[in-house]
C-alpha cells in the first residue's frame, strides 16, 4: 500500500467512501443528515482534487485501487486578535473502506497527513469528530488526538 495525492480517475472510489461516511453520520443524526446525500457533486470534488489548499491523499493498494481517503484544508491564522499566528492542517474527512477497517489503512493515512503537514510548515493538525462516532473517537485518540474544544448544540 501507498499513499499519494488523491487523482480526478480516483472519483468514483472516493463517491464510494464519502457515501459511507455519510451513512455513519444518518445513523449517529438523522436530524442534521440526510439519507443518502452526497456530500460533493463530482464537479465539486474535481475542484478539491485539483486546489493545493485542500489536498486530499488517497491510500491505494499494489493496482493502484484507492482503499481510504483523508480530505484536508489549511487553516491560517497571521495578525489575528487573540489567535498566535499559526498554519494548521485540518483533517476534514479520514475514510477507510468499511470492508478493509483494521488493515493499519487509517494508520498509514494518519502518518501520511502528518508527514505532509511537517512538510508544509503546519504547527498542528485538526479534526472534528461527531459524538457518538465511538470508533472514530477511539481511533483518532489512538494516533495522539485529544480533545481541544466541544461543540455543543441545543434544539429549539
Amino acid at each position: 500500500m501507498t499513499v499519494r495525492r488523491a487523482e480526478k480517475k480516483d472519483t468514483p472510489r472516493i463517491q464510494q467512501l464519502l457515501w459511507q461516511v455519510e451513512q455513519v453520520h444518518h445513523r449517529i443524526r438523522p436530524d442534521l443528515f440526510r439519507d443518502g446525500g452526497r456530500k460533493y457533486t463530482d464537479a465539486q470534488l474535481a475542484d478539491i482534487l485539483a486546489d493545493d489548499a485542500r489536498p486530499v491523499l488517497a491510500a491505494v493498494d499494489e493496482n493502484d485501487r484507492l482503499l481510504g481517503y483523508a480530505f484536508c484544508k489549511f487553516v491560517e491564522y497571521r495578525d489575528d486578535n487573540i489567535m498566535q499566528d499559526r498554519r494548521t492542517l485540518h483533517l476534514d474527512d479520514l475514510c477507510v473502506d468499511e470492508t478493509l477497517r483494521g488493515q493499519h489503512i487509517g494508520r498509514a493515512l494518519f502518518e501520511a497527513v502528518r508527514d505532509y503537514a511537517r512538510a508544509h510548515g503546519c504547527r498542528d493538525l485538526t479534526l472534528n469528530v461527531w459524538t457518538g462516532n465511538d470508533a472514530a473517537r477511539r481511533f483518532y485518540e489512538s494516533c495522539g488526538f485529544r480533545p481541544r474544544k466541544v461543540c455543543m448544540d441545543y434544539e429549539l
